[in-house]
């Protein structure tokens, strides 16, 4: 990556940067330093998004951004483009943000004002789904969508969780009989749901926080969803929290400080979104530290279909 990465700092005009590599998960990411500034440099996995769908996430946080959403900010090149080729890498770079994250999974939440924290994060929250819907998006713009097809259909997005290979014979009939009410509930509901761009990864990771300042970061799985999704991806995370349930309610009143929220169909979602990373998983088991996460995603979907399931 050595080589992709001169490349990328020469269309940059930043060839003398000192640059180190900090992240290496689905994208890499490397922090450039130059002129007394920070920079991400990503480098993106390679099949995961199509150019266009690329182009389309710079475009929609420079226009987040620009509304007063908490989002880094898109750095174009020298050529005034922000996305570019190198060897069939996509590359682009974002401004680097100060401050650690809000938290991880081998820590915790990793702040004093917990309760405040989430509030704030539920403003935000509400703020993106806002300004998305009244943002007129250009011609082409695309992302994928978390939809009933991207969530329960015979290719979802994050692969068919019902067939993760290690589900014992009483798991799998429970991921299929889930699968099955799930897909019938949503088709009922689904037109009643607030649906639109979400972000759909707001876990303690993706939540920077500096001083007062909290920040959105890691567009990554962005797209099309239903607004619960988003709700539900930043809760799943901390289920086992000791005071998950102040973090829940603190998290719906930021919201709805903002907008208008209905979450009576928050079990579903939870469940789908638990689901979700059972499939994820499935594709992933040679990776460190895969079983152990595989265990971890499976026993939260298992209580949470099971609690859905009623």
């Amino acid at each position: 990556m050595t080589r992709i990465v001169e490349q990328a700092l020469t269309l940059w005009g930043m060839d003398d940067a000192e640059w180190s590599l900090v992240a290496a998960r689905e994208n890499h990411v490397y922090r450039v330093q130059t002129g007394g500034k920070g920079f991400a440099l990503r480098l993106h996995r390679q099949g995961l998004h199509s150019d266009a769908a690329l182009r389309s996430e710079l475009q929609w946080i420079i226009e987040l951004g620009a509304n007063g959403v908490s989002v880094p900010t898109p750095v174009p090149a020298k050529n005034g483009r922000y996305l570019h080729l190198l060897d069939r890498v996509q590359v682009d770079m974002l401004d680097w943000l100060s401050g650690r994250p809000l938290g991880s999974t081998e820590t915790g939440i990793d702040h004093d004002d917990r309760t405040g924290k989430f509030r704030a994060l539920g403003r935000e929250m509400a703020k993106l789904h806002e300004t998305s819907d009244v943002w007129t998006r250009p011609d082409g713009f695309t992302r994928w969508s978390w939809d009933r097809a991207g969530l329960l259909g015979d290719a979802p997005l994050w692969d068919r969780f019902w067939e993760n290979p290690t589900l014992s014979d009483e798991d799998r009939a429970l991921f299929a009989a889930f699968r099955e009410t799930a897909n019938s509930h949503l088709q009922q509901i689904e037109s009643q749901l607030d649906y639109g761009l979400i972000h759909a990864d707001l876990v303690r990771e993706n939540v920077m926080i500096h001083g007062e300042k909290l920040w959105l970061i890691d567009f990554d799985d962005a797209g099309f969803g239903f607004r619960l999704f988003d709700l539900a991806t930043t809760l799943l995370k901390n289920l086992r929290e000791p005071d998950y349930d102040a973090l829940q309610e603190a998290l719906i009143e930021g919201y709805r400080s903002e907008r208008a929220f209905d979450t009576k169909h928050l079990d579903l979602f939870m469940a789908l979104r638990a689901a979700t990373y059972v499939g994820w998983i499935s594709s992933r088991m040679d990776e460190d530290g895969s079983q152990a996460r595989n265990t971890r995603f499976v026993e939260t979907a298992r209580g949470l279909l099971t609690h859905y399931l009623g």
